[in-house]
C-alpha cells in the first residue's frame, strides 16, 4: 500500500520534515531561516527594493514636477525632504522587518494595539495593486500596438473625428461679400462657397493631437462617464490576464524566482532611459527642453511658496514606497546582520537620482517636439497619463524609425511597473506565510496564483469602457490619506510608545554598536521633524482637497461615495483591531492598555541564535500570543 500512500502536503499529522528540497521550494539549503527563506544574495534583495521604489512615477510624475516647480531650484527642497522625510521611514521599516523577520501585519507584535496600522497597509497595496496592474496593461497594448511599420496614432486615421489635428483648427473667419460688407462666418461655410479669409481675422482653437485621440477612442474606448460602463474592452482583458500570468510566473517560488527576475526588469529601464537620452540629445530643441527641465528656467523664488515645499515632500514620500508594508515584507527575507542602514542609503539615492536623470531623457524629446510643432515647451509637457500614454507617445511617433523607439519606451514602461508589483504581490503573500506558515510552506505557488487570478477578476471593471475613471477614483481616494494616516502612526508607534531608545539599541544587535553621534540625526528625525513633517502634509493635503475628475467630468456622486467607502473601509481596521487587542487582555481597562502598548512576549529575532540576553525569555514566534499584563522580564522591560 506504500505506493498509494498521499503526498506528504495532504497528510495531517505528518513527522517529516519539510526541506528545501521537497514541498517548501522558496527555502535554499543555505538559508539562515530555514522556516522563512532568505535572498539568495544580497544583490537580489538591493534590486528588489530599487525595483519597488524606481517605478512609473519617477518616470511621469517627478520630471513635471520639477519643471512646475522652479527647475534645478526644486531639487533643493526635493533633497531636504528625502533626508527630512523620506530617508528616515525607510530605514526604519527596513530595520524593522529584517530585525523580527516578520510581515507588515505580524510585525505589530511590536505594538499590539497598532496592529491593524498593518492591516491598513495590506489593504491599501491590494487596491492599488489591482489598478497598477492595469497600467501594465495599458503597456502592454501600446508595446503590441508599436510592432507596425507605421505607428497608429501617428496620423488622423479611421478612428479620428474633425477635431483630430496637430495644428490649430479654424472655426471662424471674417470674409469680405460681394457688396464690400464684412461678416464673420464658420470656416467650413467659408470653404464651401470658395471664399478667401482676410489675413489676420482667424479665429482658432487648438486641435486635438492624434495620439490624444488614440487614446480616448482606440486604446480605452473611453465612456462619456463612470454612469456608463460600457462593455469590458477585450484587448485590454487579455493585456491585463497577460501582466497577472507574468507577475505570478515571477513569483511562484517568492523571493527565490522574483530576486532573479529583477536582475533584467530593475536594470532594464536604466539602459532604455541611457538610449532615449543619448537619442535626445542629438535632436533639434533637445536643448530648449532641457533648460526648461532644469537649467535656464530656474526660479529660486519658488523657494518662498509653501506649495513646492509640499509637492516635494508629497513626492518623496509616494517614490520611496514607504507606509506601504512592501519594505516591512521584503526587509524580513534578509538575513539578521545584514546591513540595512548602508541599504537604505544606497537604494534612496538610486531612486532620487533615477528620477533626475529619467527627466532629462523626456525633456530632451519633448523639446524637440516643440521645436518641430512650433510651440513652446510648456504647452507640450505633461504629467501622469498624459505624458506616457499621449505627449511621449506623440514625439516618438514623429522620429525617425518611430516604432523602434516606441517599442523601447513602452518595454521601459512595462518593466519599471513589474518590479514595482512583484514586491506588492510579495507583500500580501509575506503577510499570509506569517499568519499560516505550514499553508505557504506547502501550497506557496497555487496560493499566489490564487492571489493573481483573484486580483484578475476585480481588476476587470477597470478595462471596461469606464475602466480609467475607476483608476483614477483608487489612486485618488486609496494611495493617499490612508498611507499619510499609516505612516504617521507606524512612526509614532515605534519611537514614542516602543521607545525609540529601545529600537535603536535593536537596530545595533544587527548593524553592531554606534557612537552616539551617529544616532543624533536619525533621533532627531524619528522624534520630532519626521512626525511633523508627514501631519503638515496629511494636513495639506485635507485642506486643498479636490473633488476627483477625469478630461474634465466630474465624478458623479455614487462614484465619491464609493471612494470614501474604500479608504474607511481600509483605514478603520485602526481602531478595530485596538479594540479587540483590549478586549482580549487581562485586567482593568488602565493594565488591559499597558498591556497592549508593550511587545508581546513573542517579539523579537525569529531565529533563537540572535536573540542574546535581551531576548533571552522570547517565547517561540511560531506561536501565537494572547496578551497579558506583561512582566518586566526579557523584552518587556520598561525602557
Amino acid at each position: 500500500m506504500d505506493k498509494f500512500k498521499l503526498p506528504a502536503f495532504l497528510r495531517r499529522g505528518g513527522k517529516e520534515k519539510v526541506t528545501a528540497s521537497s514541498e517548501n521550494f522558496h527555502v535554499g539549503a543555505n538559508d539562515e531561516n530555514q522556516e522563512r527563506g532568505n535572498w539568495s544574495q544580497k544583490s537580489d534583495y538591493l534590486l528588489s527594493m530599487i525595483g519597488y521604489a524606481v517605478g512609473l512615477g519617477n518616470v511621469w510624475r517627478f520630471p513635471y514636477l520639477t519643471y512646475q516647480n522652479g527647475g534645478g531650484a526644486f531639487l533643493i527642497p526635493y533633497a531636504i525632504m528625502l533626508a527630512l522625510a523620506g530617508l528616515p521611514l525607510f530605514f526604519l521599516e527596513c530595520s524593522l522587518g529584517q530585525f523580527a523577520s516578520l510581515g507588515p501585519v505580524s510585525i505589530w507584535r511590536v505594538l499590539p494595539l497598532f496592529q491593524g496600522v498593518g492591516i491598513t497597509m495590506i489593504l491599501i497595496s491590494i487596491f492599488v495593486t489591482i489598478y497598477y496592474n492595469v497600467i501594465i496593461a495599458y503597456s502592454l497594448y501600446y508595446l503590441f500596438a508599436s510592432f507596425q511599420k507605421v505607428l497608429p496614432w501617428s496620423e488622423c486615421f479611421y478612428w479620428a473625428d474633425k477635431n483630430c489635428s496637430r495644428t490649430p483648427i479654424v472655426t471662424h473667419c471674417n470674409v469680405s461679400t460681394d457688396m464690400g460688407v464684412i461678416v464673420q462666418m464658420n470656416y467650413s461655410l467659408v470653404l464651401n462657397n470658395n471664399q478667401t479669409c482676410i489675413n489676420g481675422t482667424q479665429v482658432e482653437r487648438p486641435g486635438q493631437l492624434p495620439s490624444e485621440q488614440y487614446w480616448d477612442k482606440v486604446a480605452l474606448q473611453r465612456s462619456s462617464g463612470m454612469d456608463e460602463t460600457g462593455v469590458i474592452v477585450w484587448y485590454l482583458a487579455l493585456c491585463l490576464l497577460l501582466a497577472w500570468l507574468v507577475v505570478g510566473a515571477a513569483l511562484f517560488k517568492g523571493i527565490k524566482s522574483s530576486g532573479k527576475v529583477v536582475y533584467f526588469t530593475a536594470l532594464f529601464p536604466y539602459v532604455v532611459l541611457f538610449i532615449l537620452l543619448v537619442r535626445g540629445a542629438t535632436l533639434e530643441g533637445a536643448s530648449k527642453g532641457i533648460s526648461y527641465y532644469i537649467g535656464q528656467q530656474s526660479n529660486f523664488t519658488k523657494l518662498k511658496e509653501a506649495e513646492v515645499w509640499k509637492d516635494a515632500a508629497t513626492q518623496i514620500f509616494y517614490s520611496l514606497s514607504v507606509a506601504w508594508g512592501g519594505l516591512v515584507a521584503l526587509s524580513s527575507y534578509n538575513k539578521f546582520n545584514n546591513n540595512c542602514y548602508s541599504d537604505a542609503i544606497v537604494v534612496c539615492l538610486t531612486n532620487c537620482l533615477t528620477s533626475v536623470f529619467a527627466g532629462f531623457a523626456i525633456f530632451s524629446i519633448l523639446g524637440h517636439m516643440a521645436h518641430i510643432s512650433g510651440k513652446e515647451v510648456s504647452q507640450v509637457v505633461k504629467s501622469g497619463f498624459d505624458l506616457a500614454f499621449i505627449a511621449y507617445p506623440e514625439a516618438l511617433a514623429q522620429l525617425p524609425v518611430a516604432p523602434f523607439w516606441s517599442i523601447l519606451f513602452f518595454f521601459m514602461l512595462l518593466t519599471l511597473g513589474l518590479d514595482s508589483q512583484f514586491a506588492s504581490i510579495e507583500t500580501i503573500t509575506t503577510t499570509i506565510q506569517d499568519l499560516f506558515p505550514q499553508v505557504m510552506k506547502r501550497l506557496r505557488a497555487p496560493i499566489t496564483l490564487g492571489c493573481c487570478l483573484l486580483l484578475f477578476l476585480l481588476g476587470l471593471v477597470c478595462v471596461t469602457q469606464a475602466g480609467i475613471y475607476w483608476v483614477h477614483l483608487i489612486d485618488h481616494f486609496c494611495a493617499g490619506w490612508g498611507i499619510l494616516i499609516a505612516a504617521i502612526l507606524e512612526i509614532i508607534g515605534i519611537v514614542w510608545i516602543y521607545g525609540g531608545n529601545r529600537f535603536i539599541e535593536d537596530i545595533e544587535m544587527m548593524i553592531g554598536a554606534k557612537r552616539w553621534i551617529f544616532w543624533l540625526w536619525w533621533r532627531a528625525c524619528w522624534f520630532f521633524i519626521t512626525p511633523l513633517l508627514l501631519m503638515a502634509i496629511f494636513i495639506w493635503s485635507l485642506v486643498t482637497f479636490q473633488t476627483p475628475e477625469y478630461a474634465k467630468i466630474p465624478y458623479p456622486t455614487w462614484a465619491l461615495a464609493l471612494g470614501w467607502c474604500m479608504i474607511i473601509f481600509c483605514i478603520i481596521w485602526i481602531p478595530i483591531m485596538a479594540i479587540v487587542k483590549l478586549t482580549k487582555a487581562k485586567g482593568n481597562f488602565v493594565q488591559r492598555f499597558i498591556s497592549c502598548c508593550r511587545p508581546a512576549s513573542n517579539w523579537g529575532p525569529y531565529l533563537e541564535r540572535h536573540r542574546g540576553e535581551r531576548y533571552s525569555g522570547m517565547v517561540d514566534p511560531k506561536k501565537e500570543h494572547d496578551h497579558e499584563i506583561p512582566t518586566v522580564s526579557g523584552n518587556t522591560k520598561p525602557e
